[in-house]
């Protein structure tokens, strides 16, 4: 029995999912063995790929946003030929310190383009894929760049909220490299789709812009034409492959019990009579084997061919360092000359404009930046001076206008991010996190460097009220590991905030920044980045302090304007700037010492509430910062009125 069929090699996909998931007693088996079919084509006949360079950067993406079916892609990168994924791991399937998680986690190895899992956020990454296709290919032509993304989903993708925000991003910037694959089998872990939802998603799709093919998903001859229509389009494709969960399986096809749970040993060895598959448990017998890594190493000669028009690219040095992920040589140097500006002439401004300003800096001097916000560009100051807009009519401008998808924009900016080549940037306002918060995690665990700029930090925003005012935001994004929250409290510290940010490739970064203005604090030039030290001592004290008071951002004038008071009254106080808790916890312990002091009297104050600031001021220490919501009125009123003072700091003080 040595004929290789493209049913005998999806097959082989079936066979290793149904064991896996069975040895590890846990994962889902009816989504791989559903869509085992499709995947054979695509990797067979259509994925551009070398599994012997597999970060070859012009090779398709294929994007599991269905991360649930992980198994799928572990077998995939396993069958043909990438040299980190053994049949070893497989057998590790979902068990601690394995490379083959119970969803696919980016970086655990390669071939994995994305962390999945969070239903739609695959989906959602793949624009952002996509459009960095689009614009790298806008610079360096068909030569260098020109492929697709690839994306397989499930009904639960498209029922995520975030999926709309995607696709209709996708569809209006026409961006036809982009196919999605979806696994139309009608349902999901509680059962049918009909129970909870009923929208007609090719109809959904279409509205949306994009162009729709539709697919028996078990006929590779229906698969490899609707594949083979959607490389022509000039829209994004979807292709709606109509599936059985669990293909194969006797019993538990079409069926909830084939979705998230082992199918047994019994219901095995009858899906292996019915598949014909006489093999033993993951057993790949070498003639289907072959063919698999035959089809691995199919893109070689293109691959190699690319390689060669990259070496006599004049562009090669230019695009092997964005590729690459290595800022312009001369970098550190123009932000230092920028500090050098600033500190000439230290500007009362507020940090949103101290941002666009380093912005107009920071985009001329580093090309791939890509930036943009959701719909409020004028609010949140980051599009520079001379900042063309990205758009379906001009792939080559750097500006996105993501229109009101706070979600969608997040998770396009790790796409972007992911892909490489460009540096990615978007803004909205500080308390619409919230909107964003899923995707800034996913950044997080990924280790990859999107940077969200968060305007209208607190009350200071004034009138629009306790609906749009952050409380516990800084807190609530604190909490997020490996997430740098970085809080400036004037211009100079706004650059060196964005220096850590641009600096920093395996962190995401929030910068948070006010609407009102702010007067200078740092007013002397300082080689150092002092924020990079995430804690620093920014008003020192002539005589030995009695009082330190430490704040952040906005309230960082409120503690000088509270330490001269203080000063003047007998109470030597210094102040201590805190621009980022995360980046001070990486100090050494003779540096946090020293910033912390030894001073009785320690105070906090930040238009927040006081989660993280014990670690500054212990269980004693007093807070003057948010206790509840905020509310509607002029900002100056709104500090009046939640004690947010120097008066209140002074009062605390003399108090202790």
């Amino acid at each position: 029995m040595t004929e290789v069929t493209p049913r005998s090699m999806a097959n082989a996909i079936r066979a290793l999912s149904m064991d896996a998931v069975q040895k590890a007693n846990s994962g889902h088996p009816g989504a791989p063995m559903g869509m085992a079919d499709v995947a054979t084509v695509l990797f067979t006949k259509f994925l551009k790929f070398d599994s012997s360079a597999p970060n070859w950067p012009d090779r398709d993406r294929f994007i599991l946003s269905a991360g649930h079916a992980s198994i799928l892609l572990y077998n995939l990168l396993y069958l043909t030929g990438y040299k980190d994924m053994t049949v070893e791991d497989l057998k590790k399937f979902r068990q601690l310190g394995a490379k083959t998680a119970g969803h696919p986690e980016y970086g655990h190895a390669d071939g994995i383009e994305t962390t999945t899992g969070p239903l739609g956020q695959g989906i959602s990454n793949a624009v952002g894929f996509a459009m960095a296709e689009r614009h790298l290919n806008a610079q360096f032509g068909d030569d260098l760049v020109n492929h697709k993304t690839y994306v397989l989903a499930g009904d639960g993708c498209l029922m995520e909220g975030i999926s709309q925000e995607a696709i209709s991003l996708a569809g209006h910037l026409k961006l036809k490299n982009l196919i999605v694959i979806w696994d139309d089998n009608n349902i999901s872990i509680d059962g049918r789709i009909s129970m909870a939802d009923s929208t007609d998603q090719v109809k959904r799709f279409e509205a949306s812009g994009w162009k729709v093919l539709r697919c028996d998903g078990h006929d590779h001859t229906a698969i490899s034409v609707a594949l083979a229509t959607a490389q022509l389009s000039d829209q994004p494709v979807l292709i709606a492959a109509k599936t059985i969960i669990g293909w194969g399986s006797p019993n538990k096809k079409d069926s909830y019990q084939a979705h998230g749970s082992p199918l047994g040993d019994a219901e095995i060895a009858l899906t292996r009579k019915e598949l014909d598959w006489p093999w033993p448990a993951f057993e790949i017998p070498p003639h289907i084997l072959n063919a698999w890594r035959e089809a691995g190493a199919r893109g070689k000669a293109e691959r190699t061919a690319w390689e060669g028009r990259l070496s006599t690219s004049p562009s090669k040095a230019w695009f092997n360092r964005i590729m690459a992920g290595k800022l312009p040589d001369n970098f550190e140097k123009v932000m230092s000359d920028y500090k050098k500006e600033l500190a000439k002439k230290p500007p009362h401004i507020a940090t949103r404009n101290s941002s666009q300003n380093a912005l107009d800096v920071i985009n001329a001097a580093v090309p791939e930046t890509m930036g943009g916000s959701a719909d409020l560009t004028g609010s949140n100051n980051t599009k520079s001076k001379d900042m063309v807009v990205f758009s379906a009519s001009n792939y080559a401008g750097r500006y996105v206008h993501y229109g009101i998808r706070e979600h969608g924009m997040a998770a396009a900016m790790n796409g972007l991010a992911l892909h490489g080549g460009v540096i990615p940037y978007g803004g909205t306002f500080f308390c619409f996190t919230d909107y964003c918060r899923p995707s800034m995690r996913l950044a997080a665990l990924m280790g990859i460097r999107s940077i969200f700029v968060m305007t209208h930090d607190s009350i200071g925003l004034g009138e629009d009220g306790p609906t749009h005012q952050p409380v516990e935001h800084l807190a609530a994004c604190r909490a997020i590991p490996n997430h740098l929250v970085m809080r400036p409290c004037d211009a100079v510290e706004a650059a060196e905030c964005w220096q850590i940010a641009l600096e920093s490739k395996a962190t995401p970064s929030t910068l948070v920044l006010t609407r009102q203005k702010l007067l200078p604090a740092r007013l002397s030039y300082s080689a150092r980045n002092l924020c990079a030290q995430g804690a620093y001592e920014i008003a020192e004290s002539k005589k030995k302090a009695k009082a330190v008071i430490f704040a952040s951002g906005s309230e960082v004038e409120i503690a000088i304007a509270a330490k001269a008071m203080l000063d003047k009254k007998g109470i030597p106080t210094r102040v201590v700037s805190v621009p980022s808790m995360e980046l001070f916890e990486k100090q050494s312990k003779a540096y946090k010492e020293k910033v912390l002091g030894t001073e009785k009297i320690r105070i906090a104050v930040e238009a927040g509430l006081r989660m993280g600031w014990d670690r500054f001021i212990g269980a004693d220490g007093k807070f003057i910062g948010m206790t509840g919501f905020g509310a509607s009125g002029p900002a100056e009123q709104l500090y009046e009125k939640f004690g947010i003072t120097a008066k209140a700091v002074v009062k605390a003080a003399t108090a202790k």
